[in-house]
């Protein structure tokens, strides 16, 4: 028979430093404070249906038990990876029996972004008529993978990776569970941290490995001692969720805040993830395309080269020529002016439908051409002493647009002369032929 001391010792560390109440909960203190959402649900003692929305190890599992304990609340958990229809069958027939008595169900989905579209539909009537309070954990962007008529029906509450401190307490936690402080160094206490990336079960589970460790005669672990013992948390990205998008989005915006050490950061971010080189290739091409533009036309070069050095050098050379382009773009003049002048001129084309050009700007390769009207009277613009018309090429019966607007940076500067420079000419020319 195992006594209750066998039993404590083989659970887990992190398991048996599970919070017990919800003010032992680590690192959420925006879901704790005085109007805080949770904080709300206990002081009405009513928990509605929520999504628990956070990155692994933050504390979804826990908040969800707790949350029943606090409105007293039978507590079914199930994971949406080994459970399917027959299992939420089961947990809403027991629900329904409770409900008899007066009772309460909370339902705990772990991982239910798991679930199809059929499965998530299941919970809906439960959830209508009461049967069920449903608390869904995911590590995923609710709005991508959770069906509208679902999310209509819960909050979604926002969890956050565990910062330094709330880490830091935890391990103080560990210690006084322990009986004793972790053989590390101070440095090297700090690097266990940052090897957790923000996860506290896997915090608990490299400091459960320290633990058991032979007392070393030779005193506290430094930095390269632990690095050897333990292995570092693979930083969490997926080139097809929602960090894929935070982190390449982290990394236009520095661009285009003139900040290379961000970008930079954001940039080996994303490689440290496993993410394609060529992806990082076509984007920052694409920065400098949209927010770069004419300020600075060799920057599109730039890019294309770099991207032309990868594809010869392959890895791990050609990802530098990759970071070169990058502070290259953080640091060009900045202008959108030719991105918004294309959007502008496609939103009128496409609203204008099948305008013709006007008639003297048409070829007229045929007699009968000629005969209608193609190419009477255009002016040949190097025959003019300017080496400028000025004439409409427009549409007949379309105003003038003003499309682009160049701006007083960079390259730009010089073509924002020209732009002034013809326009003025033009309005001098219709003026010379009594046009408005």
């Amino acid at each position: 028979m195992v006594s209750l001391f066998e039993s404590q010792a083989s659970r887990p560390l992190a398991d048996r430093l599970r919070p017990a109440k919800l003010d032992e909960v680590v690192g959420q203190g925006h879901l704790f404070g005085d109007d805080g959402p949770i904080t709300r649900m206990i002081k009405t003692g009513r928990v509605p249906s929520v999504i628990l929305w956070g990155p692994p190890g933050c504390g979804k599992t826990t908040l969800a038990r707790l949350m029943a304990d606090v409105a007293d609340m039978a507590f079914e958990p199930l994971s949406a990876i080994f459970s399917g229809v027959a299992d939420l069958r089961k947990v809403f027939d027991r629900a329904k029996g409770r409900r008899a008595t007066g009772a309460s169900t909370l339902l705990f989905i772990d991982e239910i972004h798991r679930f199809n579209k059929a499965q998530q539909d299941s919970f809906l009537p439960f959830v209508e008529d009461g049967t069920i309070t449903l608390i869904g954990a995911t590590t995923e962007n609710p709005s991508f993978e959770l069906n509208a008529a679902l999310l209509s029906r819960c909050q979604v509450l926002v969890l956050k990776r565990l910062d330094d401190p709330g880490l830091d307490e935890l391990l103080v936690r560990a210690e006084k569970e322990m009986g004793f402080e972790l053989p590390l160094s101070p440095e090297a206490r700090i690097t266990l941290r940052a090897m957790a990336d923000g996860d506290g079960r896997y915090l608990l589970n490299l400091a459960e490995e320290l633990f058991l460790l032979p007392p070393s005669e030779e005193g506290p672990l430094g930095v390269a001692e632990l690095s050897r013992i333990v292995q570092k948390r693979v930083p969490l990205y997926d080139k097809g969720d929602d960090g894929h998008y935070n982190l390449i989005s982290a990394l236009h915006k520095s661009v285009r805040g003139s900040d290379p050490d961000a970008a930079l950061y954001w940039f080996n971010r994303m490689l440290a993830g496993g993410e394609d080189p060529k992806f990082l290739a076509r984007r920052i091409t694409r920065m400098a395309v949209e927010d770069i533009g004419l300020a600075d036309p060799q920057a599109q070069q730039i890019c294309v080269g770099a991207w032309e050095a990868y594809e010869r050098l392959g890895s791990p050379e050609g990802e530098l020529a990759l970071a070169q382009a990058v502070i290259y773009l953080a640091l060009a003049p900045k202008s959108n002016a030719g991105y918004t002048a294309y959007k502008r001129s496609l939103k009128v084309a496409r609203d204008t439908g099948s305008l013709m050009p006007p008639a003297h700007i048409l070829n007229a390769p045929t007699k009968l051409m000629k005969e209608i009207g193609y190419g009477t009277g255009y002016a040949y613009d190097h025959d003019q002493e300017d080496g400028f018309s000025g004439q409409n090429y427009f549409p007949d019966g379309m105003r003038r647009q003003n499309f682009y607007e160049p701006v007083e940076r960079g390259f730009e500067r010089d073509l924002k002369k020209r732009t002034e420079y013809f326009d003025r000419l033009r309005r001098e020319r219709q003026k010379q032929r009594g046009e408005d």
